[in-house]
């Protein structure tokens, strides 16, 4: 649970209960792709449990999913049967179809495949903490947090967020542990690392499974090389890996985080929910911190 984190600090005055928001995430619960369907979007149990609530409350923290499924073809199996089709008519009428028709009838072709056509699920984990009023969604990219949002605004009365925003950026600040080779209070600087130039070149120099803490990482740095994306532990319980925008990618709870509990990596919903809730309640504020603080909107 929570391998990618994307931070949003929730507007003030926004408040539901439970049954006002299983109310509000109902009428767009998860139907699948019809035949000629291409996207289907929708809420669906965060517990896997058919019929369940959307909404599952562990420690007070509130977690949803969502569900997204796709059933698409291939451009070049289009592209090939349209030129077929084409060639059909300029055989059999002895004119040939416009850029108009072109395009109709690459939409009929796509039309009668799509029933045959395979589909893709995925699912978006979605955590509220409405104490700290914060939305965390466990999206690689921004495209597909930016999907949940819509969702969650759409379904669930005034909800307002905002993308978390730091007095420094993640760039400034992971820059400057690289060059003076000191990370923030609670953190430790890991083996993995990009840079990329600023200038024209674009170049782009990656670090796997290597120490960082030398001259030439900082030479990189120091002659105009951005870091982008910079592996941190923090507490030596959460290793992450941070990027220019904000975003935690890759997390792993280390195995500290599990002795001394009855909880194993694999225990069920409860325990991975607690364990990750309880853990990221404590990473977020300190990282936020080390990037200077939240940026408070006027």
């Amino acid at each position: 649970m929570f391998k990618n984190v994307i931070v949003y600090r929730i507007g003030p005055g926004w408040s539901a209960t439970m049954a006002q928001m299983e109310e509000g995430l109902d009428p767009e619960r998860f139907v699948a792709c019809g035949a000629s369907q291409e996207k289907s979007i929708g809420w669906t149990e965060p517990r896997g449990e058919a019929h369940g609530p959307l909404v599952e409350s562990v420690g007070g923290q509130l977690i949803l999913k969502l569900k997204i499924e796709t059933r698409s073809l291939p451009g070049s199996v289009i592209t090939r049967k349209a030129k077929e089709r084409i060639a059909h008519i300029e055989a059999t009428t002895g004119r040939k179809p416009g850029k108009k028709e072109t395009r109709e009838i690459k939409e009929d072709i796509k039309l009668e495949l799509l029933p045959m056509a395979f589909t893709k699920e995925s699912s978006v984990m979605i955590w509220i903490d409405p104490d700290a009023n914060l939305l965390v969604i466990d999206a690689g990219s921004q495209a597909k947090a930016d999907e949940v949002v819509t969702m969650l605004v759409k379904c669930l009365a005034g909800l307002a967020v905002t993308l978390i925003n730091t007095k420094v950026s993640p760039t400034a600040a992971m820059s400057d542990w690289l060059v003076s080779q000191e990370a923030p209070a609670g953190f430790s600087v890991d083996r993995e690392c990009e840079l990329k130039a600023a200038d024209e070149s674009k170049a782009v120099v990656r670090y796997s499974r290597h120490p960082l803490d030398n001259e030439e990482v900082k030479q990189h740095v120091e002659a105009g090389k951005l870091p982008t994306r910079l592996a941190l532990t923090w507490d030596s319980r959460v290793s992450f890996v941070l990027t220019e925008s904000l975003q935690l990618k890759k997390i792993a709870f280390l195995d500290v985080v599990f002795e001394g509990t009855s909880a194993g990596k694999d225990d069920g919903f409860d325990a991975d929910t607690a364990i990750a809730t309880g853990e990221l309640c404590k990473l977020l504020p300190d990282l936020f911190e080390a990037l200077g603080g939240e940026m408070v909107a006027a």
